[in-house]
């Protein structure tokens, strides 16, 4: 039992009640000195509980009255308590037929008055207790058995019935688990008025005092014959947390402002693309197991827009190894399949964010140029700590004359540090549009070294049907893993929660 202090300074502002408020004081006032729990209160007050309650609270928070709240615990029946009370527990029930009969067939058990899950509950509870001979029939083991009369459980049972206080802890959580009895939990809250509460000076406020000025009220004049209640300056208020953005979006953001800081602009692309813009203009095979049901979401019930028809020509040829047209030579040998202008239109959740590379340079082939872009790429997999279906990419490009790997490698350095990452590995590695290419590697201190720098150089089958001629570099860094080391995140699906408190930092 726990009392909560509730008084104020003897001098402080007029306080002024609502009825109901005044009505409540009044009648705990003249209990005298003995706490009231609220069904009392409600019954003397001639007010519905919810009025009572709401009063109470109103008058603690003007420090006119305290509270003492008891925990208290019982225990009942459940139908299936009352009903086994009634019948026997099915173990008895089994052992008093054990006792009449002797052995019992399992093909014999129909014939007792036990439901199927009764019988198995029984057999499994008279074995576990050493009353029951292993194998079958049925028959009781050599050596003492429970003598007739009700069992352990079944005198529980009954002063529960009876709600007797002083029972066996134990059997109480065995029957619970079986589903036979409920524990219940309440909350008891007696109430007295405070120091001040009994000191106040009540006056008789009828039904005119009033908390706000309406414009009713205001227009008609009435607010002159009607009381003011005023202020307590001394009422506790609500916290109210001013609205922040989420933690990945803030990271999000940051990250963004190291892309501006180094002369970077930003392009976005449609989430809803087409094979062409997401695949075929990176020259990615039509064939490639990327595109498949186990990575890109394919888009069902719409038509996708085609490509402008000169460029599609130029890619069709790349991939065929034809000459471009209106060139001599191929780029290169291309791939071994034919080129299917069809599927260029299917439409697809983006997979990478590499498309907006792509319209970027078809829209802007002139040199130099540095883009970025940060937004959301969708692949079908497998959730867990380190893969979501939706995931973000830093996308970007650097072109000009004399870039190489190098100068990635560099970027990549340059990125890491500036978001506190000083542990970074390189290795060489391989993707359809870039050549050479490579992976830079953080380390997560739980779950290890991470791949998050994925990049490369713009083979000339990506650049040249797009009317560029000097080198590109691109990448496609996983910000969603990087932002899980910078935040300190041991579970991608962290970054999408949505829970307040572990928001706010309240949560385990």
């Amino acid at each position: 039992m726990s009392g909560v202090p509730g008084d104020a300074p003897e001098r402080g502002t007029p306080i002024a009640l609502s009825g109901p408020e005044r009505s409540v004081l009044l009648a705990l006032r003249s209990i005298g000195g003995s706490p009231v729990d609220e069904d009392e209160l409600a019954r003397q007050v001639g007010l519905g509980i919810d009025a009572v309650r709401g009063s109470l609270q109103r008058l603690r928070s003007k420090h006119l009255v305290v509270v003492e709240e008891e925990h208290a615990t019982s225990v009942a029946l459940t139908p299936r308590g009352r009903e086994a009370l009634a019948q026997g527990l099915p173990e008895h029930r089994l052992l008093d037929a054990l006792r009449r009969r002797g052995p019992i067939a399992m093909e014999d058990l129909a014939a007792l008055d036990l439901e199927p899950d009764e019988r198995s509950a029984a057999i499994g509870i008279l074995r576990r207790r050493g009353v029951l001979a292993d194998g079958v029939p049925l028959r009781l083991r050599d050596g003492p058995i429970p003598p007739p009369g009700p069992l352990p459980e079944e005198l529980v049972l009954r002063q529960v019935e009876n709600e007797e206080s002083d029972v066996d802890p134990p059997i109480v959580e065995a029957l619970e688990r079986r589903g036979l009895v409920r524990t219940q939990h309440r909350s008891v809250k007696r109430w007295s008025p405070s120091d001040e509460g009994r000191r106040l000076a009540l006056v008789d406020e009828g039904g005119t005092s009033i908390g706000a000025l309406t414009p009713a009220l205001l227009s008609s004049g009435t607010w002159r014959e009607r009381v003011l209640r005023p202020y307590d300056v001394r009422a506790p208020v609500p916290l109210v947390g001013g609205a922040r953005p989420h933690p990945y979006v803030a990271w999000l953001d940051e990250f963004a402002e190291v892309f501006l800081g180094l002369g970077f602009e930003e392009a976005e692309g449609p989430l809803l693309e087409t094979e062409f813009w997401n695949n075929d203009v990176l020259f990615m095979p039509q064939d490639h197991p990327a595109r498949s049901i186990h990575d890109a979401l394919a888009v069902e019930g719409i038509d996708g827009h085609p490509p402008p028809t000169d460029l599609l020509a130029r890619v069709a040829a790349a991939h065929e190894g034809r000459p471009l047209p209106g060139e001599a030579t191929p780029i290169g040998p291309g791939w071994s399949a034919s080129y299917d202008p069809a599927i260029a239109a299917h439409p697809v959740l983006r997979s990478q964010t590499t498309a907006v590379s792509a319209r970027f340079l078809a829209r802007r082939p002139e040199p130099p140029f540095r883009m970025y872009s940060i937004d959301r790429n969708f692949r079908r997999e497998e959730v867990d700590a380190q893969h979501h279906l939706e995931f973000q990419q830093a996308e970007g490009i650097v072109g000009g004359e004399g870039l190489t790997i190098r100068h990635l490698v560099g970027l990549f350095r340059s990125l890491a540090e500036a978001i506190g990452i000083r542990e970074l590995r390189i290795r060489p590695s391989y993707f359809p549009f870039t050549e050479p290419s490579i992976e830079g590697y953080v380390r997560h201190p739980r779950l290890g070294w991470m791949e998050v720098f994925p990049g490369g150089v713009f083979r000339p089958e990506v650049l040249r049907p797009l009317g560029i001629d000097v080198p590109v570099l691109a990448w496609g860094v996983g910000v969603t893993r990087l932002a899980m080391v910078a935040l300190g995140r041991n579970d991608i699906r962290e970054l999408f929660a949505d829970d307040l408190d572990a928001l706010r930092g309240r949560g385990e």
